[in-house]
């Protein structure tokens, strides 16, 4: 496949990125240790989107693996799951981070956020959509123990590791380099880092 383009997504930033049924794309941990939160809305209807619930519910897992097919809110087919370098399991339950979750620890009004960015980038890509939905939060390690209990985790560190998906609809991908400094699941030490998508026909 040829390539079409390359973004640079920096840390504690979000991106919006158009794309194209048959597309492949690639996200990039460059530093091995960034979360990346994911989202995807149909072009078909900017209010559809990947959902994780339904893909949950039809795939009967809560971690996705290479040849799984990720649904819509819909049960429409939106991307396949196709390759993945970094060690896979990446969270699919925890909520994006958020201006009301950092002023519950304690950090200073205006701490940038997943749902911020999220929220700036539907608008500047002329959407709209009236909620944030939850996130495939690449790279996260959220692992739920047999008691039920959640074990947040640092990313594996795995530098250059690749998530590699395509698309089965024309979409408009959103992505946040994730600033969340209270959790142990971002960063080496806890600060974000840029991460990378490639797009390729």
């Amino acid at each position: 496949m040829s390539k079409l383009g390359k973004i640079t997504v920096s840390a504690g930033k979000g991106a919006f990125v158009p794309v194209r049924a048959g597309n492949e794309v690639t996200v990039v941990n460059v530093s091995g240790t960034q979360v990346v939160d994911f989202w995807c809305l149909a072009k078909s209807s900017p209010q559809q989107y990947l959902s994780l619930e339904h893909c949950r519910e039809v795939l009967g897992k809560i971690y996705f693996a290479p040849g799984d097919v990720l649904v819509s809110d819909r049960y429409e087919p939106v991307l396949d799951y196709v390759a993945d370098t970094a060690g896979g399991l990446h969270d699919t339950l925890i909520a994006p981070c958020n201006p009301d979750m950092y002023r519950k620890f304690g950090r200073p009004d205006g701490h940038p956020s997943c749902a911020g960015n999220f929220r700036a980038a539907v608008q500047e890509a002329g959407l709209v959509i009236p909620f944030v939905p939850s996130p495939w939060n690449l790279f996260m390690r959220a692992t739920v123990k047999p008691d039920g209990t959640i074990d947040y985790a640092r990313p594996p560190f795995l530098p250059d590791g690749r998530v590699t998906l395509r698309m089965r609809t024309d979409a408009t991908i959103i992505v946040s380099a994730c600033p969340d400094d209270c959790y142990p699941t971002n960063g080496g030490d806890g600060s974000p880092r840029d991460f990378v998508i490639e797009i390729r026909q």
